[in-house]
């Protein structure tokens, strides 16, 4: 995949299927480290220790509507060609973490990509689910909250159209904000 974003909702599809009904994305751009951290966590049906141990087989899914399941096995192999790694925790009917770091200024790593998109597509494919969404660039960070926007929106869907350009344009500044001095 040609960016980050596009494996972080590969990944946000699997919790969504796996029921859960909160799901914590956080970024870390550690410069002066030199790594990129991506951490998605949720509250979902999680998976058993056999599926753990084989989830990052591409020709392993859960899903019946096709017989491979590459978006984790993808998101691996472009995290470790990169010095970085992907790991996953899960524990049945509690839910699953998934980590993934990248060397930050490898020639290889793909840009983080369009993360206004990637939350809008979210909350559109789901706006049942509370989405938290951190992004950090250094010391500065941005927060979002779905759950926080339901509260004022008293009632009315956060899908409507008028909410959802809200929120892409919110989601814009705050990033383009981490990057501004």
């Amino acid at each position: 995949m040609k960016e980050i974003s596009l494996h972080i909702l590969d990944i946000i599809e699997n919790s969504i299927s796996a029921k859960a009904t909160i799901i914590k994305l956080r970024i870390f751009e550690d410069i002066k480290n030199n790594l990129l951290t991506v951490m998605i966590e949720d509250n979902g049906k999680g998976m058993s220790k056999e599926m753990l141990s084989i989830v990052l087989d591409p020709f392993v899914t859960s899903r019946t509507t096709r017989r491979v399941g590459l978006g984790l096995s993808l998101t691996k192999q472009a995290a470790n060609q990169c010095d970085g790694d992907l790991v996953i925790d899960s524990k049945e009917n509690e839910g699953t973490n998934v980590l993934i770091t990248f060397q930050y200024d490898h020639i290889d790593r793909a840009p983080i990509g369009n993360m206004a998109d990637t939350i809008v597509s979210m909350i559109i494919a789901n706006e049942n689910i509370d989405y938290e969404y951190i992004h950090k660039l250094n010391d500065k960070e941005f927060i979002f909250s779905t759950k926080e926007i339901k509260e004022s929106l008293a009632g009315v869907s956060i899908t409507e159209v008028d909410i959802i350009a809200w929120v892409k344009e919110f989601v814009e500044e705050g990033i383009e904000n981490l990057y501004n001095d």
